[in-house]
C-alpha cells in the first residue's frame, strides 16, 4: 500500500515537472519578459556623464515597457560597499560586489545598467566573468579629462589636485581604456538626447528580443 502510494506521488511530481518546466525555461530565456536580461556596464572619468545616461537609459527602457534598473556609486557606496575606499584594492571589492549583485538581478529577468568609474581592465575583466560575457555591455564613455574636470561642481578634481585627495582617478590613479566596448560616446559632443540615440540604437538589436 505504503508502495502504491509513493509511486503515484512520483508519477505526479513527474507530471508537474514536465508541465511546469517549459515556463520556467520561457523565464530565464527572456521569452515571457521580452527582452534579453543583460548589464549595460557604463565605464569612464568621474564627470564623463556615466549616472546622467544611465538614468536616461533607464528612463527609455521603462517607458517601453521594460524592467530595469540602475545600479551607481549613489546607491552601492551609500550601503552595499559603505565600508570601502577608493585604493585599488576596495575599487576591485566594489567591482566584484556590483558584478555579483547585477547578475542576479539579470537571473531574475532585470536589464541593469551599471555607472561606475571602474578604471582597471582586470576589474571589469572579472565582472564581465561573473556576469557572463554574453551579458555584459560595456560602455565607454570618452569624454576628455578637461571637460570633466569643468563639470566638477563638488570641486572634487580641485582637491585632489591640490593633493587633498588621494587615488583620484584621472588625476593621481590612472584609468585603462577599454579595449573592446560596444560603443564608445564622447558626452562633450551634444546633447544627453544625442547621445542616448546612439546607444540605444546599438544595444536595442541586443536587449530586445523579436519573439
Amino acid at each position: 500500500m505504503v508502495l502504491r502510494v509513493v509511486l503515484s506521488a512520483k508519477i505526479i511530481m513527474s507530471k508537474l515537472a514536465a508541465e511546469f518546466a517549459p515556463n520556467m525555461e520561457s523565464v530565464t530565456t527572456g521569452k515571457v519578459i521580452r527582452h534579453s536580461p543583460v548589464t549595460v556596464w557604463f565605464t569612464g572619468l568621474s564627470g564623463a556623464g556615466k549616472s546622467t545616461l544611465a538614468l536616461a537609459l533607464e528612463r527609455r527602457l521603462i517607458g517601453n515597457g521594460r524592467a530595469c534598473h540602475v545600479l551607481d556609486g549613489d546607491n552601492i557606496r551609500q550601503g552595499l560597499s559603505r565600508d570601502l575606499g577608493f585604493s585599488a584594492a576596495d575599487r576591485c571589492e566594489n567591482i566584484r560586489r556590483v558584478a555579483e549583485v547585477a547578475k542576479l538581478m539579470n537571473d531574475a529577468g532585470l536589464i541593469v545598467i551599471s555607472a561606475f568609474i571602474s578604471p582597471y581592465r582586470s576589474d571589469r575583466e572579472m565582472a564581465r566573468e561573473i556576469i557572463g560575457a554574453d551579458k555584459f555591455l560595456e560602455v565607454h564613455l570618452s569624454t576628455p579629462l578637461e571637460v570633466c574636470e569643468l563639470r566638477d561642481v563638488k570641486g572634487m578634481y580641485k582637491k585632489a589636485r591640490a593633493g587633498e585627495i588621494d587615488d583620484f582617478t584621472g588625476v593621481s590613479a590612472p584609468y585603462e581604456l577599454p579595449l573592446n566596448p560596444v560603443i564608445s560616446i564622447d558626452t562633450s559632443v551634444g546633447s544627453v538626447d544625442d547621445a542616448l540615440k546612439q546607444l540605444y540604437k546599438i544595444l536595442s538589436r541586443v536587449l530586445l528580443n523579436s519573439r
